[in-house]
């Protein structure tokens, strides 16, 4: 994809406050023809700037009242230890996050639980037995201050 120019901005810009617009509202939005908003949109689409299109669910409102930081120490971090680790996590249904990171740990974690009893759980039953572990520290959120799940910087 060639650098995206300001009409593609203005498109990404848009769809990030409202996913769900029409073609015809972005495309008359944003000052183009419904068919050259379309093929524009296509692109942005087919080069993989535009990931996906996802409902926001509040992990709160579906009981998942708690957040936890978990930082992740491996036994290496040869290709295969990593693989394989990341092939385990992929498959546990309570993380919402994995990066791998430089630094003191080799991955955190972001997961969502509904109670203490709920994590303890998830840690026995998951997070423990995940390949190549030898470390893990948790630290849970007290408050969230802000999750901005787009990018505030477009436009």
């Amino acid at each position: 994809m060639e650098k995206l120019d300001q009409i593609d901005l203005a498109i990404l810009k848009t769809l990030q406050e409202n996913g769900r617009i029409s073609n015809a509202d972005l495309a008359d939005r944003i000052g183009l023809s419904p068919s050259s908003c379309s093929r524009r949109l296509d692109i942005l689409e087919k080069s993989g700037v535009i990931q996906g299109y996802h409902a926001r669910v509040s992990h709160r409102l579906l009981d998942y009242k708690m957040i936890v930081i978990v930082h992740i120490s491996l036994s290496g971090q040869f290709a295969k230890t990593l693989a394989e680790f990341e092939a385990a996590v992929k498959r546990v249904p309570n993380i919402l996050v994995c990066y791998l990171m430089s630094g003191e740990y080799d991955y955190i974690l972001r997961v969502a639980c509904k109670d203490l009893e709920d994590y303890e759980r998830i840690h026995r039953d998951w997070l423990s037995a995940l390949p190549h572990v030898v470390k893990i520290n948790s630290s849970f959120a007290l408050r969230e201050i802000i999750d901005r799940p787009n990018l505030a910087a477009i436009g």
